[in-house]
């Protein structure tokens, strides 16, 4: 009876998961798409949606915010999906197709459609479609079209399809849709026997349909509370019995090992409070504080009691059975109950650096004595920056109780996974353990089943599990007999609260939020949502409404020179310097070469048809003879290891790309890094040179004015940070002003105009030469205006290259250039 009981339980839950499900697909698959890219272009968006607030009162009042935005998200993603796909494939193009059997269930049109494979092979389940009895061509006027969503790719030429035409549902109502013709239409042709359609891949909804799931999650969490309030309970603070106790020989190893900061902020971890909140700012040993987080709770215990019978582990509340465990499980998580076709779709990740590979750290071997064991799931909500925590673990391990070194068991589930961390995946552990298996005893088959029970087996026995954030929503969790007693979110300050949700349902007691709010944030696609503030993490809702932060404040990356503005624009100047990070390099011989320089360039900013992007040929040409002059008088500095150019805007990456490749050759690439802004977070170069790309008179610098991509940008550099920009332009923002004028400030502000070649006639850089050793009895104040000359003729007087410019530049008229289109 009792397992008739919990499988009621889990049914129930199941019910109620798929209605959740269902909704949401009901309301985006009645959506009109004509009418989306009608209102995308318009000024009424966002009418009725509320912004993102610290605090909430309850789970209704949470919903009532976070549902319209992320649906407003929804929107945005259909409408630049297409877009994307024009650029794409001509195989994603229109398709036309036969129209299989259709049946009504569940409130949908379920049906079949032969296809072309080639077509077949480019969607994938959870695939957002087009379908209409017409192409959508300029001068037709489409009569009957929908949305369909894939369901799964069934037969050799076949997939299955599901539509939404009782109606067009407004105001998110499901239970009152509004009458459609269009829809009518539709529902006529699916009825009709031998009926045929025009099909049309739009994007996929897989990963929003997890954190739609996730967000309705929040009710069943035991940290309701605390999400809803964004505060610690009295409790949590001061109940200290729950402390993790670190045995004696580690504690001493961290405490070597991690800075003050550090260590403070793995004590707060130790001190067992529900949520920590740890904020790491470029430098500071981030990934390193994670490693010491993962030995202290992987070889620590719960606080023990004293018993009878010696000591025992304090118990965090009655064990439910196993059936238990899962009716809660698929409750919380309603994508967990059946199959999840999902799991093959992962965010795509543009990062494909170079890890090194290869260790010789000896096994885990678990003491015997040991009483206890934490289960870790680590996420981040990209691939590149999961695959760099498991490779630091692969490479340098974790210390156990008694300090020694060593590889704990790990698994890395999902996909695009990285080749140097291959031998810690999943789908490779599962290959290894078949081909111990005697495949005689079942002919040779491989059923389901088995594969299903490798991968609960090796859930279980792995120390740590790493995921991403989307990905953790799978179904493999369900089958685990452990739950995960901690979760470690890595750079968590970009994901946008509901993704940060998902992996928060696997049973966990507690969180570390580990990230930067100050960096970049989440991408979010729609500009409406992105004001109302969706894309606000979790871990900045929490620091706004005045959660407590540990935060990393000693930097190891920069020079001085360079960290000395971010540390007090945006750090409130807690950051400090690290010991060794004065040391000078040879490029230091000239002011002009770093460690930190502006160089104000009045070039003309172009957008290239359709694109939405931006380019400044001016830049780029300076910065190519800029780094020309670098590579030539310091060879060390002639490989991509070394130096990188970034840029806000990814047409500007690619002009970069080829005015390198047609001036240095094929080989540029493997000489010089070109990157974006983005696609550059968590890395570091010796050189960064910064395009900022914009300049006009209207001092419009569209997404540039973002202080976190700015701070990013000039943070990613050890030795030297060549900032290229238009000083004009830039400084109607606040932060850019602050910049420039900090630059003038310490004498690194240079004015360049054409010819940039003349900028580095050597009769100019001689005057931008340092002076190594003042003569022996030179005053200071002597010394002072000796420096102050040689950067006033620098290059030139700032005065007259203004005077210059105004008489003499025909790039003027040129400059005036219409901001109406979008950035990217």
């Amino acid at each position: 009876m009792a397992v008739e009981k919990s499988g009621g339980a889990a049914a129930a839950s199941s019910t109620s998961a798929t209605s959740t499900l269902d909704r949401f697909q009901k309301i985006v698959l009645s959506w009109d798409y004509l009418r989306l890219v009608a209102e995308s272009k318009g000024s009424k968006q966002g009418k009725g949606l509320q912004r993102v607030k610290d605090t909430y009162e309850s789970v209704s009042e949470y919903l009532s915010v976070f549902e319209p935005l992320i649906f407003e998200e929804v929107k945005a993603q259909i409408v630049q999906g297409r877009s994307n796909e024009e650029e794409g494939d001509a195989a994603l193009d229109w398709q036309r197709v036969a129209v299989g059997l259709c049946a009504e269930s569940e409130g949908f049109h379920k049906f079949s459609m032969a296809v072309e494979n080639e077509f077949r092979e480019t969607v994938s389940e959870n695939d957002l479609l087009l379908l209409s009895k017409e192409k959508f061509e300029e001068g037709v006027t489409p009569t009957a079209y929908a949305f369909a969503l894939v369901e799964q790719r069934s037969g050799s030429a076949n997939i299955s399809l599901r539509a939404f035409v009782a109606g067009e549902i407004e105001n998110l109502n499901v239970s009152k849709p509004v009458d459609s013709r269009r829809l009518k239409r539709f529902a006529s042709i699916l009825a009709a026997e031998s009926s045929t359609l025009w099909i049309l891949k739009v994007c996929s909804l897989s990963t929003i349909m997890r954190e739609f799931t996730a967000m309705h999650s929040v009710a069943c969490l035991p940290f309701k509370d605390l999400i809803l309030s964004a505060a610690e309970k009295h409790k949590d603070i001061d109940d200290q019995s729950r402390a993790w106790n670190v045995p004696q020989p580690l504690m001493d190893h961290l405490k070597a090992n991690l800075n003050d900061s550090q260590l403070e902020a793995v004590n707060a971890g130790l001190s067992r409070r529900s949520f920590v909140l740890i904020q790491g700012p470029p430098g500071t040993g981030k990934t390193q504080t994670i490693l010491g987080l993962l030995s202290a709770v992987l070889h620590s215990a719960p606080a023990r009691m004293k018993t009878k019978g010696g000591f025992d582990v304090q118990k965090h509340g009655p064990e439910l059975d196993i059936d238990g465990k899962y009716a809660h499980w698929v409750k919380a998580s309603p994508w967990l109950f059946g199959a999840n076709p999902r799991d093959l779709i992962m965010p795509v990740d543009g990062d494909d650096g170079f890890y090194p590979t290869g260790n010789e750290l000896k096994p885990e071997v678990v003491s015997s004595s040991r009483k206890y064991r934490a289960h870790v799931l680590v996420c981040a909500p990209s691939n590149s920056a999961l695959d760099e925590i498991v490779l630091r673990v692969l490479n340098t391990g974790i210390r156990d109780e008694n300090n020694n070194t060593y590889n704990p068991k790990i698994v890395r589930i999902g996909v695009k996974v990285h080749h140097s961390v291959k031998a810690v995946s999943m789908d490779y552990l599962i290959q290894q353990k078949l081909s111990g298996v005697d495949r005689t005893l079942d002919g040779g088959r491989r059923g389901a089943g088995e594969y299903d029970r490798i991968r609960a087996s090796i859930l279980d026995k792995a120390a740590i599990v790493f995921s991403t954030l989307s990905f953790s929503g799978s179904s493999i969790f369900s089958r685990m007999s452990r739950a995960f007693d901690v979760v470690i979110i890595d750079e968590a300050a970009q994901a946008v609260e509901p993704a940060t949700l998902i992996p928060l349902v696997h049973g966990c007691r507690q969180i570390f939020l580990v990230g930067d709010p100050v960096q970049l944030p989440a991408t979010v696609i729609s500009s409406t949502a992105q004001k109302l503030g969706y894309g606000t993490s979790l871990f900045k809702r929490f620091q706004g409404a005045g959660f407590p932060v540990q935060m990393l404040k000693i930097q190891y990356r920069m020079h001085p020179e360079i960290s000395i503005f971010p540390s007090k624009e945006f750090y409130e100047g807690a950051l400090q310097d690290g010991e060794g990070l004065r040391k000078k390099r040879p490029w230091h011989s000239y002011t002009c070469f770093g460690p930190f320089c502006f160089f104000d360039v009045d070039g003309v900013e172009a957008q290239p048809p359709g694109s939405g992007s931006w380019v400044n040929q001016d830049e780029v040409e300076f910065i190519t003879l800029l780094y020309h002059q670098l590579a030539m008088r310091y060879p060390e500095l002639k490989s991509s290891s070394e130096v990188a150019v970034i840029s806000p805007y990814r047409q500007q990456m690619k002009l970069l790309k080829d005015n390198f490749r047609l001036t240095f050759g094929d080989q540029s690439k493997e000489v010089i890094d070109v990157n974006t802004v983005d696609g550059f977070q968590g890395r570091e170069r010796e050189v960064v040179i910064f395009t900022c790309v914009r300049c006009n008179k209207e001092q419009k610098i569209g997404f540039v004015s973002d202080f976190q991509r700015m701070n990013v940008a000039i943070t990613r550099a050890r030795s030297a940070v060549l900032v290229v920009g238009s000083a004009s332009t830039l400084q109607k923002d606040e932060h850019w002003d602050n910049l420039v004028e900090s630059a003038k400030e310490r004498k690194s502000y240079f004015k360049v105009p054409k010819p940039f070649s003349a900028f580095f006639a050597e009769d100019n850089l001689k005057t931008m030469v340092v002076q190594k050793d003042p003569p022996v009895g030179l005053k200071a104040e002597a010394l002072e205006a000796m420096n102050e000359e040689a950067h006033r003729q620098g290059f030139m007087n700032v005065d007259a290259a203004d005077d210059q410019a105004d008489a003499g530049d025909d790039d003027d008229a040129a400059m005036d250039v219409d901001d109406g289109g979008g950035d990217d």
